[in-house]
């Protein structure tokens, strides 16, 4: 009988992260424990694929094995020598692995520690201008949250968790098979070694629940796509008391109309007029202050770039400030009369027209051009 694809018994996608893997199989493997279906063969088959999926899936170098050659990447009945990660599990490891990555016990002694809160991410966009300059934001961010009716404890005010009965406080119990005497996770109490027989009405006894907690995140001056900032203990509270997780706020700056960032130097492009590129003068450039002016040099070509220094980002790692970087670009006049048209003939008459006597004076990279094209032609009628 053939095997079901791993992702489709997790009933997660082929991207899924780890996080998603793990989450999607608590949840089906507390579903088809067989401590819940109480001998249901066909539940406890159900079980065992959701564990062998797990245990592919979770180790990153199975589960690259099983993406690039399915089930036959894994079979344990290859051997290492074929390519195969088989190979004599230890009784031990299944129990620990199984019951363990779902309770919290495994074969290690003692009752399972509360766990540590998740870590968070929040994506946040902000303008050019919000990054340059630093900003303070409030977000609201969706997460669980201490519950301070009982304190995290789970247990109704005024009440307390009790020890286990059944492994008195240990989180495991021990199960003979024949001549084997194997440690289980405690079914009663899932590993805590308490129960909590008077829940918390707030938090349903799990210590914390489900709310929208609102935030004021300080953005530093000269932040940049890619850069993140960590809010501690602004995470998922942690399990019975545990410390919360951190929040990071991955940021990501929108694109400009007129500027765009590389490092701490901005760049624009300024058009001027062709009078302006062959007389020179001063403009009026836009930073993220406000208006300067520059000078333009007599002679000035398309591409040039000229630099405004102390006009662009300050690196948020440092007391260093960028420039702002102008690259000129000759605008050729539109919808010119013919008193106009007149005018530019004669300017190109007294430049000496094309090929005239003083064009390579006033147009040497026009001269050049055509001096090296009439090259080129020269060499191929050889």
């Amino acid at each position: 009988m053939s095997k079901r694809d791993y992702y489709e018994v997790l009933g997660v996608s082929r991207d899924a992260g780890d996080r998603d893997i793990k989450k999607a199989y608590k949840r089906m493997a507390m579903k088809y424990h067989p401590d819940r279906t109480k001998g249901d063969k066909a539940l406890e088959d159900k079980f065992k694929e959701v564990k062998e999926a797990y245990e592919v899936l979770s180790d990153s170098q199975k589960r690259a094995a099983y993406d690039q050659y399915g089930h036959a990447g894994v079979d344990p009945n290859r051997g290492a020598s074929q390519g195969g990660f088989g190979g004599g599990a230890d009784f031990g490891d299944i129990f620990g692995d199984v019951f363990g990555d779902i309770f919290g016990g495994g074969r290690r002694g003692g009752s399972r520690a509360p766990q540590r809160g998740s870590d968070l991410r929040y994506n946040m966009e902000l303008t050019l201008e919000e990054a340059v300059r630093g900003v303070s934001k409030e977000i609201h961010v969706p997460t669980l949250v201490h519950c301070e009716q009982c304190n995290g404890s789970g247990a109704k005010p005024g009440s307390q968790p009790k020890t286990c009965p059944t492994c008195h406080g240990q989180g495991q119990v021990q199960m003979r098979q024949g001549f084997f005497a194997v440690q289980q996770v405690c079914p009663t109490c899932h590993g805590r070694g308490q129960i909590i027989s008077d829940p918390c009405n707030k938090c349903h006894g799990e210590g914390r629940y489900e709310r929208s907690k609102k935030l004021s995140v300080k953005i530093p001056a000269g932040v940049d796509t890619g850069d993140r900032i960590r809010l501690t203990g602004e995470g998922e509270a942690g399990e019975h008391g545990a410390p919360a997780g951190d929040l990071y706020v991955q940021v990501h700056v929108k694109e400009h109309p007129i500027f765009t960032r590389d490092e701490n130097n901005l760049y624009c492009e300024v058009p001027i007029s062709f009078t302006q590129a062959a007389l020179g003068g001063e403009i009026e450039v836009p930073t993220i202050d406000g208006r300067v002016k520059l000078k333009v040099p007599t002679e000035t070509q398309t591409g040039r770039m000229l630099r405004i220094r102390g006009k662009g980002v300050q690196s948020v790692r440092s007391s260093s400030i960028g420039d702002l970087i102008c690259k000129v670009v000759v605008e050729t006049p539109v919808s010119l009369n013919e008193q106009q048209k007149d005018l530019l003939r004669q300017l190109e008459e007294s430049l000496g027209g094309s090929g005239g006597k003083s064009s390579k004076k006033h147009k040497p990279r026009s001269e050049g051009f055509l001096d090296g094209v009439k090259k080129f032609f020269d060499d191929l009628t050889r």
